[in-house]
């Protein structure tokens, strides 16, 4: 059972997010041959002051 937890800052849309699993989803099946019923994927989106990369806060960063 693949299992798949993608981090990312809020702000995707449902197309986006839809799209991202859909995607995520054919890889496996192609590369690692798994059935998608198996494939497990989860979003977590993280709040741009709860992520930090290069020293400073994400919502820093963009000028939030």
């Amino acid at each position: 059972m693949p299992y798949i937890n993608l981090q990312i800052t809020k702000g995707a849309s449902r197309e986006q997010k839809k799209t991202i699993v859909e995607q995520m989803t054919n890889t496996l099946v192609d590369v690692l041959g798994k059935k998608p019923e198996h494939i497990h994927i989860v979003i977590d989106e993280v709040d741009e002051d709860n992520w930090g990369f290069n020293g400073m806060l994400t919502s820093d960063y963009r000028g939030e």
